[in-house]
């Protein structure tokens, strides 16, 4: 079955009345879920699963997929408006969305956000429909060299997230790193820092550390200020982004639709991951650096296109080769086995109901979810001008239930709370959370494929720059490092000069 054919099957099977309900409904929960603060897709498809065990399997994915597009979508809001990632790939977008809300243009970096979402989301469908199939054996033959060497491309950018000291940038991704060492040795399964402690076995989970550093920390910084730090009057009728801010907006958006579309594809990259790199790399061509993270609209387009795009060609591994490629997938790939179905090569020929059942549903949501935000925006821009007294205990609510609700565990509570105060005391000290979250959620597969590279080799560093693909990174990592220490000796040097005449 052809490409074309393929999705009129699956268009068919979409339209079916209980399967559109089912994915009507998955979206409004996703979205939904995205917009409250603390709560993201892994916590909603987790929470919900259950819902979906009496449903047919094409059925209940096409509804789990609606909630996993509908929460990307929908993160974005509570980052841009109270500065609360609504799950880890929202991160990036507090930097230069919440900063855009604060100088009273939320409506419009949320307007962006939707729409950069919705053109990269439909792009990454396109390739997941046209060239899943050969960028998936491209995948295939990826080995740990390679991988090691693509995540340590995705570390260089730290030098491009930083805001201030680019040193205490680098320590605070040695910091993540540090601690996504925590838990059992992925090689040999010894404890790793856990003092005994079984809530540690698995390690710390990346929602409660991002719910703490970002969501419980600004709530902190904010009590503390005699003013509020929100803007509580925003226009609504500035919702739409303006011609000025698209022709800003429109290389950001195609950039990090490109890079999340083939972040998406590898396994270990991801939303997150693609996040980052599409900010870093904004950031590197502007020519106006020094206003990214203070309401740069590039800085919003660019990670939540990135964001959408991956989330859509992420399912490329997943239905191809049966390898989840985050969190999310991995709890998707639950349900498909739940549901008695084994996502792998064999998915096409012996469920096509299901593949392109998906495909088309996602296809129709990436509409539904147009048409549902965009009205939405004045009611979530109204959050803005609710009273600190009842917006902020309610911030701390919504995240206690979402760091509960991963695991349904007090301990999960307790490392949002600690990296709450934690991040409160980094702010203070001018130090960026960013980067920790970039180097703990990269530092697993960093290490992971390391190891077992060094392994292939017999400790022979040489088989990175043997292999074609992972030198060509390396390669790229040296001249990303490069290119700012040149132009700090430049400036140095001009500074020089300039005191000697």
């Amino acid at each position: 079955m052809d490409a074309l054919n393929g999705l009129f099957y699956g268009l068919s099977v979409a339209f079916e009345l209980h399967n559109l309900l089912l994915l009507l409904a998955g979206c409004l929960l996703g979205t939904l879920v995205g917009v409250l603060p603390g709560l993201g897709p892994v916590g909603a498809i987790s929470i919900l699963l259950p819902l979906t065990f009496q449903l047919p399997p094409a059925g209940a994915i096409i509804m789990l997929a609606g909630i996993y597009n509908g929460a990307m979508y929908g993160g974005s809001t509570t980052s841009i408006l109270i500065n609360v990632p609504g799950e880890a790939a929202s991160a990036v977008t507090c930097l230069d969305g919440y900063a855009m809300a604060r100088h009273g243009q939320a409506g419009q970096a949320l307007g962006i956000a939707v729409f950069g979402s919705f053109i990269a989301g439909t792009v990454g469908l396109i390739g997941l429909q046209l060239i899943g199939g050969p960028l998936s054996v491209l995948a295939l033959k990826f080995g740990p060299p390679e991988y090691f060497a693509i995540i340590l491309m995705g570390f260089t950018f730290i030098v491009y997230l930083a805001q201030g000291s680019m040193i205490k940038a680098v320590l605070m991704a040695l910091a993540g790193i540090i601690l996504s060492l925590i838990g059992l040795d992925p090689i040999t399964s010894e404890q790793r820092f856990t003092f005994g402690n079984i809530h540690l076995f698995e390690g710390i989970n990346v929602v409660p550390l991002a719910i703490g550093l970002f969501g419980l920390a600004e709530v902190f910084v904010n009590l503390e200020k005699t003013a509020p730090a929100r803007v509580l009057q925003v226009r609504i009728r500035n919702m739409f982004p303006s011609k000025s801010q698209w022709l800003q907006a429109k290389w950001a958006i195609a950039r990090g639709t490109v890079i999340g579309f083939f972040m998406g594809i590898l396994p270990g990259g991801g939303p997150v991951l693609s996040t980052f790199m599409a900010y870093g790399v904004e950031k590197r061509v502007s020519k106006h650096p020094e206003k990214f993270g203070h309401g740069a609209i590039e800085g919003v387009a660019a990670p939540e296109s990135a964001n959408n795009a991956a989330a859509s060609t992420s399912f490329i591994p997943l239905m191809t080769l049966g390898i989840p490629p985050n969190v999310v997938l991995a709890v998707l790939f639950g349900a498909f086995m739940i549901h008695g179905v084994t996502p792998g090569p064999l998915l096409m020929t012996q469920h096509p109901e299901i593949f392109w059942g998906v495909i088309a549903s996602m296809y129709m949501g990436n509409v539904i979810l147009l048409v549902l935000n965009l009205p939405l925006i004045p009611l979530w821009v109204q959050v803005l001008r609710i009273p600190d007294k009842i917006l902020y205990p309610l911030i701390v609510l919504f995240c206690l239930l979402g760091a509960y609700s991963i695991n349904n565990s007090v301990f999960d509570i307790t490392v949002m709370i600690l990296f709450g105060v934690l991040g409160y005391l980094l702010n203070k000290f001018d130090f960026e959370a960013a980067p920790l979250i970039l180097g703990f959620v990269l530092g697993p597969m960093f290490e992971v494929n390391l190891r077992r590279s060094l392994l292939m080799s017999q400790g022979s560093f040489a088989i990175f720059v043997e292999r074609p693909i992972a030198l060509v990174a390396l390669i790229v990592c040296v001249i990303l490092i490069i290119i700012p220490l040149i132009q700090t000796i430049r400036k140095r040097n001009f500074c020089w000069f300039s005191h000697v005449d």
